[in-house]
């Protein structure tokens, strides 16, 4: 699985203007239901369900980057968001650090496979210094939109 197949590009924000965890995620949340992913109607379920997610531990990994995620019976298919945070905000992150860049993931109940291929297509990227570093320098979703098609063809090296 691959950043494009999973990323909606109507989920693209490289200037989210949010100053909490919890009002990136629903603002994150909002931009893929407005982009007509996942039921409108779920939307206080899902919401529920990633902060709850959040208070057993935290999807903030380090490095400057956060992967909140929730499995839910609604959705069809993976399909995440992106976005990055202009002075980066408190994620509980396991290295203490501000998260500049958050990737929010809503994945099918039903398909544990699909849900462990898009994690590890994210994490899989997120992981890499150069894919952090350019993500967090981007200021377009152009540029954003960029950097996916580059990392899914592998032209990024760390």
């Amino acid at each position: 699985m691959k950043l494009g197949e999973i990323i909606h590009p109507d989920a693209i924000d490289p200037a989210l203007k949010t100053s909490t965890r919890d009002d990136s995620i629903a603002a994150m949340l909002d931009m893929l239901l407005a982009a007509g992913c996942g039921k409108g109607d779920d939307r206080k379920a899902y919401l529920k369900a990633i902060i709850d997610r959040e208070q057993r531990g935290s999807t903030g990994f380090g490095h400057g980057v956060a992967v909140p995620h929730v499995k839910h019976a609604s959705i069809e298919k993976p399909v995440s968001a992106i976005a990055n945070v202009e002075g980066g905000i408190d994620f509980n992150a396991l290295d203490g650090q501000p998260v500049h860049s958050i990737v929010l993931l809503l994945s099918p109940e039903d398909q544990p496979e699909a849900h462990l291929e898009a994690m590890e297509a994210i994490f899989g990227n997120l992981s890499q210094e150069t894919f952090r570093r350019f993500l967090r320098q981007a200021t377009t979703v152009e540029e954003v939109a960029t950097l996916l098609t580059d990392a899914d063809s592998s032209q990024l090296t760390s």
